[in-house]
């Protein structure tokens, strides 16, 4: 099927293959890249599942490491072979995706094979399990010795009490102790079935062959996907403040604000968009809050904000170095409690609007970046040039709504990294 978006100059064509699998082209004429991404709505939250009849509840980083193997072959190494074709591939595993990705100039369906074939063909033994065990602890430990970070995984701790988002997207040395070939093979077919991915191409390439290889290389039967388990969920955050001590310069500091998860037939696209522009609205660098803040020197260029939706959740987390994490705190309580109050500055709503449309608008220019956006929102049943439509029906009165949920009490927590 072709979509065709005439206020963005943009198309896409989708096809869902006989065993599940969701594909989309997103041509980009003209650019010399070609992106390909191949996803599975399974992250480091999926710990806990029934499959088969059976419950696992498994150690965490059990997603993260099934990434790293994934690149494994009875033939060789993924990464060799896309060395020999030029292109530069990666993967990445989020809370609640894993990906595989490449792109190249020249040599496309070569690397598609490559990328379909080691993704949907698991190999695992006890040697290159335990061989990547010491590299992956290794990297635990880097990310330990990180303080953005911590500060960020405190941030979770504060806000979830026993949601799986808490933990560490790696784990820790002791979870993947664990990990064993069965366990990763287990986890692969409750969660790599085509029916739990999608496929996703941006700049140049034959739609009909991408369609035909992914058809030809990915299984015809497509297992049920294993039933996820996240625990109860409660209004309130877990813990107000969650604190660290590392070698820091300045403290580091992240505040969340706990909303509720998006409701079932609710668009999580549209929902995305209004938290974007609530944290931008509330201390975004362009905001009259950050203005202050930064003349006061209690926030420097590093102040990041985010707004997030995970199974069962979402949050908005505002952060970076600061003097004095409480004042940061409490301006920012007490901004979004005004906002809740009195509403939003129409002038400041239209400006606010307009960058994040704009934002949203540059990224289709950036392949990987599109691509990726577009995987989500396949994910979410949605696509991305929906962003479009969706902003026509969002008003001040949505984002208004969203800071009287983070007003409420004790929806808020504070991660802080100090100084040792």
């Amino acid at each position: 099927m072709t979509k065709n978006y005439s206020a963005l100059h943009e198309s896409m064509q989708t096809r869902t293959l006989a065993n599940g699998l969701r594909i989309c082209y997103l041509p980009k004429e003209g650019f010399s890249k070609t992106f390909a991404i191949l996803a599975t709505d399974f992250g480091s939250v999926d710990a806990s599942f029934t499959f088969e009849g059976k419950r696992y509840d498994t150690p965490a980083g059990v997603a993260h490491f099934l990434e790293h193997k994934m690149f494994e072959d009875e033939d060789g190494n993924a990464l060799q072979k896309f060395a020999r074709t030029g292109a530069s591939p990666n993967a990445f595993t989020s809370h609640t995706m894993t990906a595989y990705h490449f792109s190249c100039t020249d040599r496309f369906e070569e690397n598609l094979k490559i990328l379909l074939k080691f993704v949907f063909t698991p190999y695992f033994t006890d040697e290159n399990v335990e061989k990547e065990r010491g590299i992956i602890n290794q990297e635990i430990r880097m990310v330990e010795d990180t303080p953005n970070w911590e500060v960020f995984v405190g941030a979770y701790e504060g806000l979830y009490r026993n949601h799986p988002v808490r933990v560490s997207i790696p784990g820790s040395e002791e979870s993947i102790s664990h990990i064993t070939p069965e366990l990763l093979y287990t986890c692969h077919r409750a969660f790599y079935s085509p029916k739990n991915m999608a496929l996703v191409v941006c700049g140049t390439a034959d739609f009909e062959q991408v369609c035909r290889m992914a058809e030809e290389i990915s299984p015809k039967d497509a297992p049920e996907i294993g039933q996820r388990h996240y625990g109860e969920r409660r209004a309130e955050v877990h813990q107000p403040v969650v604190t660290r001590k590392m070698q820091v310069s300045l403290p580091q500091c992240m505040v969340g604000f706990k909303d509720e998860p998006v409701p079932a037939g609710e668009s999580r696209l549209r929902r995305s968009l209004i938290g974007d522009l609530a944290v931008r609205i509330l201390c975004g660098d362009t905001s009259p809050l950050y203005a202050k803040l930064y003349e006061k020197r209690l926030l420097g260029r590093d102040f990041d904000v985010d707004y997030s939706l995970i199974p069962d959740g979402a949050c908005a987390i505002l952060g970076g170095e600061s003097r004095d994490p409480a004042a940061v705190r409490e301006a920012l309580e007490r901004e979004t409690a005004r906002l809740a109050q009195e509403g939003i500055e129409p002038r400041l709503f239209r400006r606010m609007k307009n960058a994040l449309y704009g934002m949203r608008l540059r990224m289709l220019d950036v392949p990987d970046l599109y691509a990726r956006q577009e995987i989500a929102s396949v994910f979410a049943g949605e696509h991305y040039l929906d962003f479009a439509g969706l902003f026509d029906t969002i008003h001040a009165e949505d984002v208004q709504e969203m800071f009287r949920r983070w007003a409420q009490p004790n929806r808020s927590t504070m991660s802080v990294v100090e100084p040792k």
